[in-house]
């Protein structure tokens, strides 16, 4: 019988915990970026910190060291974007907070991602870690860096500004016709279960990422990921938006009332495709996406 060291064993116990993490985790990242696809990124750069890190120093609790690591790929990759927005409040530091009011967690949990993307990046946190996740104000402060009061001011601004958001939606972005097209196309050739032709479509330097599973680069070895869904039939592929982004929207055609349950996107150069990424295995990105059929919007929008 083979036995494990206790260092074999933590580092296990280590693993299962960064995939348990990982649906929360995104969840975070998502509203923090304003995106479920841009969320996925910040996890994927999040844990790979949390591995390089791990064995370094001692960790107290391990889904705190977690967020925080989260926490701060996000505001990197914030910066990246150029999008990073006063973090000081002048609100007075001693407002009262309620953390059990059900109303602004109802404002929060309703929100579209992009909306988070209007609140200042402090309060954009500390809302989304207290209104969405369940936080006290301390962990928050933990996770955050922030003082306790800092955190409740954050918070009572957030949840104002948050409020006023979502009473007051904007509008949906357009998808540019030819965009449609190049998705109603692979859309089509993908249902027909005609992946020869889907094949044609990539590049040669095509990339795929099977999300929290694989990664191919090449036409020869991404044309091999098509044979998998031969032989499954719990799919049907429709044009739509995530987060106002082109892409595929999945249905299960066995539950034609359900809501789709992941989407993949697709990259294009050139009239080829360049890029796939399918969240079939990573389906908890559909949970906090905003998704929009096009199809049939489309439809509504015909005269009748």
């Amino acid at each position: 019988m083979a036995f494990i060291s206790d260092q074999q064993e933590a580092g296990l116990l280590f693993d299962r915990k960064l995939g348990d993490m990982r649906p929360k985790l995104h969840r975070y990242c998502a509203r923090m970026a304003g995106s479920a696809v841009d969320g996925e990124d910040i996890v994927q750069e999040a844990l790979i910190k949390a591995v390089e890190a791990y064995g370094r120093t001692p960790i107290d609790n391990a889904e705190s060291w977690l967020f925080r690591i989260a926490h701060n790929a996000a505001m990197d990759f914030l910066r990246r974007r150029r999008r990073q927005e006063a973090v000081h409040s002048e609100e007075d530091p001693e407002s009262a907070v309620d953390e059990t009011a059900s109303a602004v967690s109802r404002h929060a949990a309703a929100a579209a991602l992009r909306t988070f993307m209007h609140l200042p990046v402090a309060q954009r946190g500390v809302v989304i870690l207290m209104d969405v996740l369940g936080y006290s104000l301390r962990e928050v402060g933990d996770i955050t860096g922030l003082t306790i009061p800092a955190v409740k001011a954050a918070l009572h601004r957030g949840r104002g500004r948050l409020r006023e958001l979502v009473d007051n939606p904007g509008e949906r972005p357009a998808l540019d016709d030819a965009d449609l097209d190049r998705l109603a196309a692979y859309a089509d050739r993908f249902n027909a279960h005609d992946f020869d032709a889907v094949r044609n479509m990539l590049a040669d330097d095509v990339a795929l990422e099977l999300v929290s599973r694989t990664r191919m680069s090449g036409r020869k070895e991404v044309s091999r990921y098509f044979g998998n869904y031969a032989g499954i039939n719990d799919w049907k592929l429709l044009p739509g938006l995530v987060d106002g982004r082109p892409a595929l929207l999945v249905f299960n055609p066995g539950m034609p009332q359900a809501p789709p349950f992941y989407f993949v996107t697709i990259e294009w150069e050139g009239g080829h495709i360049t890029g796939i990424r399918d969240f079939r295995h990573a389906r908890y990105a559909a949970e906090c996406a905003e998704m929009t059929s096009l199809t049939y919007r489309r439809k509504l929008d015909e005269p009748s």
